[in-house]
């Protein structure tokens, strides 16, 4: 008797498999890869650490302690060094699967639409601060694929919530900052069953089936969080504040209000000049545009629900944006953890595609909503790049930086290998001024900003080490606390003048800090 393995050659079969595949699916798929490849080459094809990459160059990913409790498997597959090409192209592949399941979600058709979604998607300049932090960029962007799943499984099976919540925990366990996108994409779901026609009864329905997948997610996340805390006798860490998730106040809410508003009026990364400006304000116009349409057309303006819902969803959204600031009260807010703010623009050029309609004003609307995305794309894609030149400039400012210290320590006298070294990791302003040109573009793009990738002693201790084939013996901060206080280290100038290095007590103390502390 035949069986499947030999009733077609793998070649067939694979052959048969992808065309089975829907076009839009695979033109989502195709776009995000191939488009993420030109976006991106630069930082794939390099090996430009920073300030973080500097020591992790292997990583075992082991998160626990920051709720993490899936990082270490997700990014596995890759291995634990940071390998940019690898790495790169497993996050590309997860971000291009999250492009199908966007196009799924949302039913894209059109392939203008598709190609442009995933546009965005891979173009948004969140994505660029997380290729900044490469060694850990496959594991997050596979945190983003299954975040987007938990709310497609939701939509597409009856209890697919259930299913649902197992992708929001895994999400969760991999990088809570997706939680966001995952919240976003349910209110637009909802809101789309609301605007169809339908009973309420069954809309209702269909709509507590997101609340569902979204407390039984965050109920598993937490008890296998808990779970594996106790197991590897650990507890949460304070670092970002993760120690203090669950307690919020009305502190803490204003503060979630006021930073969305912030970041999208001011963050300098939606936009930060005329064309991209204009882009997003015309792309809210066609928004409007449709949605005041089907307000006329539908006679919702006769419903008073109409303006509960409207009300609800205003308030909400900055709300569900910025849900990581409840999980983390005290999070310094980086780039990388904003990416759902781009679901604002895909979630624009989905509801116009959807509702426009294909009458003379339903197509104007259109072509201004797809130039509008074109025009980001474009202008996310150039803003990535000045990002990453950046970076580049940033390793070689410090690989230059770091030859004429490391010459100094050695030709220092009394200098020998594995003398105790006290030294502050900032780099002083004053004998070496800021030379980034980039801020214009890049003040916001946490990880590819900035003039070097040193803040801390241990920074140079790893560059060193990794860079310079020299080993330093740094002092913790800890060890050299009072040093930092000592007359002589005060009196000491910053790098490079004459006095900025010197030894004391068998302790060579090295000064790059600015002159003039108190």
């Amino acid at each position: 008797m035949k069986t499947v393995l030999t009733e077609k050659s793998p070649a067939q079969a694979l052959t048969q498999w992808v065309r089975g595949i829907r076009k839009e699916y695979r033109t989502a798929f195709v776009a995000a890869f191939v488009m993420g490849l030109l976006i991106h080459m630069p930082v794939l094809l390099s090996d430009i650490p920073n300030h973080d990459g500097l020591g992790s160059m292997y990583f075992d990913q082991n998160m626990i302690t920051s709720g993490r409790w899936f990082l270490t498997v997700a990014c596995g597959f890759s291995s634990y060094f940071t390998i940019p090409w690898v790495i790169g192209l497993l996050g590309l592949l997860f971000l291009s699967l999250a492009a199908v399941a966007f196009t799924a979600l949302l039913e894209l058709r059109d392939t203008v639409s598709v190609v442009l979604v995933s546009g965005l998607l891979v173009s948004f300049p969140a994505l660029a601060s997380t290729f900044a932090y490469v060694f850990t960029m496959d594991g997050y962007m596979l945190a983003l694929l299954l975040a987007v799943l938990s709310v497609l499984c939701t939509k597409k099976h009856k209890w697919g919530f259930l299913w649902g919540a197992v992708c929001l925990a895994f999400s969760m366990g991999t990088y809570q900052a997706y939680l966001s996108s995952a919240i976003l994409l349910c209110m637009y779901e909802v809101l789309i069953i609301f605007m169809d026609k339908g009973k309420f009864g069954g809309k209702l329905r269909a709509s507590l089936r997101y609340l569902y997948m979204g407390v039984l997610g965050a109920a598993l996340y937490y008890i296998i969080l808990r779970i594996l805390l106790l197991v590897q006798g650990k507890e949460l860490a304070s670092y970002q504040g993760i120690n203090g998730m669950g307690r919020f106040g009305a502190d803490a809410v204003m503060h979630i209000y006021r930073d969305f508003l912030s970041f999208s009026v001011k963050g300098n990364v939606l936009y930060h000049n005329i064309f991209s400006l204009a882009a997003c304000i015309l792309l809210i116009c066609a928004v409007l545009f449709v949605l005041g349409r089907l307000v006329l057309q539908r006679k919702w303006w006769k419903c008073p629900g109409f303006f509960v819902i409207i009300a609800l969803a205003a308030v909400a959204a900055p709300f569900a944006t910025n849900i990581i600031l409840l999980i983390s009260p005290e999070v310094t807010y980086h780039l990388l953890m904003r990416y759902q703010w781009v679901l604002y623009l895909i979630l624009a050029v989905a509801f116009v595609t959807r509702y426009a309609g294909w009458d003379a004003r339903g197509n104007l609307t259109q072509w201004i909503a797809f130039a509008a995305a074109f025009v980001l794309i474009f202008h996310y894609a150039v803003t990535d790049n000045i990002g990453y030149s950046n970076l580049q400039k940033r390793y070689e400012k410090t690989y230059a930086y770091c030859m004429r210290l490391l010459d100094r320590i050695e030709q220092t006298e009394g200098y020998y290998q594995g003398i105790p070294i006290a030294m502050v990791g900032v780099v002083g302003y004053n004998p070496y001024p800021v030379t980034d040109i980039t801020l214009d573009v890049t003040s916001n793009m946490i990880g590819l900003n900035g003039d070097t990738l040193l803040y801390t002693g241990e920074n140079y201790q790893v560059f060193m080490k990794n860079y310079l084939g020299a080993t330093l013996n740094m002092m913790t901060p800890e060890e050299m606390e009072d040093i930092y206080y000592s007359q002589e280290y005060i009196e000491m100038e910053s790098f490079p003048a004459e006095s900025s290095v010197k030894i004391v007590d068998g302790i060579m103390y090295i000064k790059t800090e600015n002159v003039g502390r108190d």
